[in-house]
């Protein structure tokens, strides 16, 4: 049975930064590095670590949990929840775990840092999955998180956890009464009184105050660029409102051996713990590690 170790370390101001590490013994391979979205956590890598893992591919998984996420320490400045640190976080972390090389899968959030990661620290990167995430965010896709994130009283219950889950994710229309459940707890925790509490920071809503919805967010064609240098496979829930069909379509005519998953019945972001794609992601690692 693969299971996980948890591991920390200070950043470099001085935040005690959390990450699980699965197949820790396995130290000849080149190791899989998960990146979560904004405001998640190593919960939603768990599935996908264990089959990464496990005796066909024997990676070293790492799923690095952000400053505000998660067991990382939360920022007294909310100023500091910014790409770029959080890409300084990362650095440090697989410094810290003799990380000279890996295979970046990257949610949302974690796409944008494998991007800025290939600007800063190139020779890091050996290919990379990013998870609903290209060079151009939807505005509709940014004003929909902007309208929940560190918003809201929180749920009495599980139960109420989840149908809060339901209700803000309708695009998603086969998900088990499992993976709903999995989905809350990925998302709340429970307090010692049995309350339950998000489980990031709050303050992370402050990042997305002052966005003008009426103009399109800036684009990052030019760290998508970057990319080229790399194996990349992108995966889009076929309901995304974050990445287009027409943002996926010109990634590849740019990356044209890029490789591309649609996730039907999903939006963002996909889950990668579910059978399809973490397949696809498994057989993307094995693939390219060999490279």
């Amino acid at each position: 049975m693969i299971s996980f170790i948890d591991f920390f370390i200070p950043s470099s101001d001085g935040l005690r930064l959390h990450a699980r590490i699965y197949g820790a013994e396995n130290q000849t391979g080149i190791p899989v590095v998960c990146l979560p979205g904004l405001t998640r956590n190593a919960h939603d890598f768990h599935e996908l670590a264990i089959r990464l893992a496990s005796d066909d591919l024997k990676r070293r998984v790492i799923v690095i949990e952000y400053r505000g996420r998660g067991r990382s320490e939360r920022d007294p400045d909310w100023r500091h929840y910014t790409v770029g640190v959080e890409a300084i976080d990362v650095r440090q972390m697989l410094k810290a775990l003799r990380v000279n090389e890996a295979i970046f899968v990257g949610t949302s959030r974690g796409g944008l840092i494998t991007m800025a990661l290939a600007a800063t620290v190139p020779l890091l990167i050996k290919a990379s999955v990013l998870n609903d995430i290209g060079p151009v965010i939807e505005t509709e896709g940014l004003r929909r998180i902007a309208s929940y994130v560190g918003k809201g009283t929180m749920p009495k219950d599980w139960e109420a956890a989840v149908r809060r889950l339901k209700d803000s994710n309708r695009d998603f229309t086969d998900l088990t009464d499992e993976e709903w459940e999995n989905f809350a707890r990925a998302v709340f925790i429970e307090r010692e009184d049995k309350s339950l509490a998000l489980s990031y920071d709050p303050a992370l809503g402050n990042t997305l105050i002052g966005i003008d919805f009426s103009k399109p967010f800036p684009s990052a064609w030019p760290l998508f660029e970057l990319l080229k240098a790399y194996p990349v496979l992108t995966v889009r829930g076929e309901n995304s409102d974050l990445l287009s069909e027409a943002t996926l379509a010109e990634m590849a005519r740019r990356h044209p051996t890029m490789e591309t998953l649609i996730v039907p019945n999903e939006a963002h972001a996909p889950f990668v713990g579910r059978e399809r794609t973490a397949k696809a992601i498994a057989d993307f690692v094995g693939r390219v590690a060999e490279l």
